[in-house]
């Protein structure tokens, strides 16, 4: 279908499919100060546009709005038309609590009353 179309409306249906996945992107990833919309994401890695992300590598955090959702360590891959595609390799869940080095028992109380 595309070989019918003239290059001016091919390049606005590309520019306009860019736009939209750009907005259905929750997912950051964020390097410093900076942060860059993850348009796909795999359980082996990501994609963000390659024209607008510089080449990362190392340490980064991935969120889903304002929840920490993972802490990465992460190597470039390849660029894929105009996605480039990060692998991950480590990948941990990020956590609210600090872990703990003792078992926590089931039955342990959740609050103590105050003696009046």
């Amino acid at each position: 279908m595309s070989d019918f179309l003239p290059d001016a409306v091919r390049k606005e249906l590309a520019a306009a499919q860019k736009s939209a996945r750009r907005k259905r992107a929750t997912r950051v990833v964020q390097v410093g100060d900076e942060a860059y919309p993850i348009l796909e994401m795999t359980e082996d890695g990501f994609s963000v546009e390659a024209d607008t992300a510089p080449k990362l590598r190392g340490f980064i955090d991935i969120y889903d709005g304002p929840r920490h959702l993972y802490q990465a360590l992460i190597v470039a891959s390849e660029e894929i038309g105009d996605l480039m595609r990060y692998e991950f390799k480590r990948n941990t869940a990020a956590s609210a609590s600090a872990p703990v080095d003792f078992e926590r028992a089931e039955d342990r109380p959740v609050g103590l009353l105050p003696s009046s």
